[in-house]
């Protein structure tokens, strides 16, 4: 994957150092800008993969500017005022890289947008169609599309199955059934009482995954190490 970036900052040195980083760490494309209107206009116009972006900039404001961020650009906030970090946190950026940083630390963060990226082209391209599992709902058998499915919560002896602009359905059935049922390399279980599709996992830690419609769902402690499962497979074609 070639990454193309762009770095703004009004100094200069700061993006001599963000470019060489860049150079090291291999397929990676940056373009600079020290003028951050320029850079913004640009960052508009090729919608890069990856926005460098300094936050004190003379009268310019980089949160202000990255509000206008085009959408599947990810941000990593670049500053020597740590106190922007919860400014960075609610701009939802992948990283907050407080200067002068080494570039262990900024490998770590392109590493977290590269994470980002794959499960986003997992969830702009779904592995299955039409395959579906049929579960007993208000004593019918149902058919449910996998595609449809949001995630699963346990109820007791019930499962909830939350869909995609559809009610959630109830089905007098286990947890472990219900996951016996269905393709265990699209759906993962991260907590005894939650099954979710990988495909819509918008980003995860070791306690929570966040979807992408914005559920945020507990990752149970000894679920957390089938979230690196999604490190290892492969990307939609």
């Amino acid at each position: 994957m070639k990454i193309k970036c762009v770095a703004i900052d009004d100094e200069p040195m700061a993006l001599e150092i963000i470019t060489s980083f860049c150079q090291r760490y291999g397929d990676m494309e940056v373009k600079t800008f020290t003028n951050p209107l320029t850079g913004m206009e640009q960052v508009k116009k090729i919608k890069p993969h990856l926005l460098f972006l300094d936050v004190e900039m003379g009268d310019l404001n980089g949160i202000e500017l990255a509000h206008e961020l085009p959408a599947g650009t990810f941000l990593i906030l670049t500053t020597a005022y740590a106190q922007y970090a919860l400014d960075g946190f609610e701009l939802n950026a992948i990283d907050f890289l407080h200067k002068p940083f080494s570039y262990t630390r900024f490998e770590k963060a392109v590493d977290k947008v590269i994470e980002r990226y794959s499960l986003q082209s997992l969830s702009n391209n779904p592995v299955f169609t039409d395959e579906s599992i049929t579960l007993k709902v208000e004593y019918k058998n149902t058919h449910i599309k996998l595609k449809d499915i949001l995630y699963i919560e346990s109820m007791d002896n019930y499962v909830r199955i939350y869909l995609q602009d559809q009610p959630p359905l109830m089905s007098q059935i286990s947890m472990k059934s219900t996951q016996e049922l269905l393709p265990p390399e699209k759906f993962i279980r991260i907590h005894k009482s939650f099954i979710v599709p990988v495909h819509r996992i918008a980003s995860f830690t070791q306690k929570e995954v966040l979807l992408y419609n914005g559920t945020r769902i507990p990752v149970g402690r000894s679920y957390s190490k089938e979230l690196k499962m999604i490190e290892q497979m492969p990307q939609a074609e």
